[in-house]
């Protein structure tokens, strides 16, 4: 069982710290949301986990390994897959190109790009579509996708490295209330059926949060301050006069 343990982790940029003491864990099949006010630490504790920054001191263990000190490379090799608040695909590929290339990339095969992504994993990255529901419009131009069917292309994109843990950074950011139900249904789907997915999520939309979550961590200061099923969490007077009552 894959499994996440964060102890004691801290960040600071010259004063205090952004990441205080952070320590929580996951397990296969989780989808845990990370809450907070704007300022709370929940983009810099995603860097930390994916290897965009350094973190000062505490120790991030997928499976037992170590991935605090490991450049974002040998991070996505050990099991940890991304996708960003705004989506970051190749506008002159098509769709099923984009995936090839990520396909590539995970296979460290990227010095086969100097021909076209076209002519490798056409069939591995057809099958990743499928998955996110996008196998019909393997063919058009990325740059011609709806922005939630964009945001199903970076999953697919991201699973290309096949993730054992996904961090989310504001998956249903931009996308409008339908589009949010079924990105974040599908996401769920994909840590219910094998090979089973732990997804870490940061999200501002409360609906979202309560709707979807198994579990709920909430940021303040950099410190958390809950970590408990979402109607736990919602009912929590700290919270709440933190954050819960500025979110409505």
């Amino acid at each position: 069982m894959t499994q996440l343990i964060v102890q004691g982790l801290n960040k600071a940029f010259g004063g205090p710290r952004v990441v205080d003491a952070v320590a929580f864990g996951m397990a296969d099949g989780q989808m845990v949301a990370m809450i907070g006010p704007n300022g709370a630490g929940k983009t810099t504790c995603f860097n930390l986990l994916g290897g965009q920054l350094r973190a000062d001191s505490g120790s991030v263990r997928l499976d037992g390994a170590e991935l605090l000190g490991r450049p974002p490379r040998r991070v996505a090799r050990l099991g940890i897959g991304r996708t960003f608040q705004i989506p970051a695909t190749f506008a002159s590929m098509t769709v099923v190109e984009n995936v090839q290339v990520a396909l590539l990339a995970a296979r460290r095969r990227l010095l086969h790009g100097l021909w076209p992504a076209a002519r490798f994993y056409r069939d591995d990255a057809l099958a990743l579509l499928g998955r996110v529901g996008l196998r019909d419009a393997a063919n058009r131009p990325s740059a011609e996708l709806a922005y939630g069917d964009l945001k199903r292309l970076e999953l697919a994109v991201a699973l290309a490295g096949k993730p054992r843990l996904l961090l989310m950074d504001e998956p249903a950011a931009g996308m409008a209330p339908a589009e949010r139900r079924e990105l974040m249904t599908l996401v769920r789907r994909l840590t219910r059926h094998p090979p089973y997915l732990g997804v870490l999520f940061t999200e501002h939309d409360m609906d979202v949060v309560f709707r979807h979550a198994d579990r709920v961590i909430v940021l303040d200061h950099g410190r958390v301050i809950a970590d408990a099923a979402p109607a736990a969490v919602r009912a929590d007077a700290l919270v709440q006069a933190v954050y819960l009552g500025r979110a409505r």
